[in-house]
């Protein structure tokens, strides 16, 4: 049996793929990895399907055993985190081996928060509702990690990877600009506060998980005075409590909400955003609503 043993996690981590679409009517959420496009690439690079399971780890601290025989291929993107395999040092954004018996070691990231551990086979833990990712706030899919988990790995895809050092740019250290589109509240706030939003800077707090990152910055003051009905909400969702301080929702929110969204992070950006760490700061900056025509091209790629 193919395996990964997890012998200590660091903050956190969880098991994720790509999500479970489609069942937000029964009040299920699509979780996920929070970066997507290092879970992708992170699979590609061993020959996966872009959806297979792997291990998000957040600020490092992650140490597995492999029990394979013949080993594992193994490629960590998102946070470069520093990597060891029984001690010797291999370089982030690489297709490595892991021969069986030995430990890979995950130090803490010097930029970004998140890390995507993906070996050849994904983690082949039972999926729910169609997914093996762990939805923190609906507790579905497999328990948060911890030392003494085993995690089974499927079989291997057919050839080898033909990938050997990817090329990617790691997570900024300093500050990051995200794409927001105004909206759908936006007109609930004053006209200073939507300048305030796209010309200020907001700091990410330590108050952040999987479901979102509370932010600190200029108060965005509102025009309404009433409340809102519960609605939906979306990943990159900037929620507004009465603290006028908005919540930057990602993987795991909550799928309604009371408080009004001034805007929503660019879904091109929302890997970005979750590779944020307390302390950075971000920067707002307007983008057009994208075009939702009628065409049959259009209602293809949105089916």
């Amino acid at each position: 049996m193919r395996r990964l043993e997890v012998i200590a996690t660091g903050p956190r981590a969880t098991v994720q793929d790509l999500g479970r679409p489609g069942h937000a009517a029964l009040g299920v959420g699509v979780a996920g990895a929070a970066d997507a496009g290092s879970l992708r690439l992170a699979n590609r690079a061993v020959g996966n399907p872009e959806g297979a399971a792997a291990i998000e780890a957040e600020f490092g601290g992650l140490r597995v055993r492999v029990r394979a025989p013949g080993g594992l291929f193994a490629a960590v993107t998102g946070a470069p985190a520093p990597l060891t395999v029984d001690g010797r040092a291999e370089a982030p954004y690489s297709v490595l081996h892991v021969p069986d018996g030995a430990e890979l070691r995950m130090g803490a990231p010097p930029s970004g928060l998140r890390s995507y551990l993906a070996v050849r086979g994904g983690v082949d833990v039972p999926p729910v509702l169609g997914s093996r990712s762990a939805d923190t706030l609906a507790a579905l899919g497999p328990d948060p990690l911890g030392p003494g988990t085993v995690l089974p790995v499927g079989p291997p895809p057919d050839g080898v990877p033909l990938l050997g050092v990817l090329p990617v740019a790691p997570p900024p250290a300093g500050d990051v600009e995200l794409g927001v589109v105004p909206g759908p509240r936006a007109d609930w706030f004053t006209r200073d506060a939507l300048h305030g939003l796209f010309t200020g800077e907001y700091e990410v707090t330590s108050e952040i998980d999987r479901v979102g990152m509370r932010l600190s910055g200029p108060r965005l003051a509102r025009a309404e005075k009433g409340e809102l009905p519960s609605e939906g909400t979306v990943a990159g969702a900037l929620q507004v409590p009465p603290s006028g301080l908005p919540v930057l929702f990602l993987a795991d929110h909550p799928l309604t909400g009371g408080y009004p969204v001034i805007g929503v992070v660019a879904s091109a950006d929302l890997g970005r955003a979750a590779q944020a760490r307390p302390g950075q700061r971000l920067r707002f900056r307007p983008r057009p609503a994208p075009f939702l025509g009628a065409g049959p091209d259009d209602a293809e790629e949105r089916a």
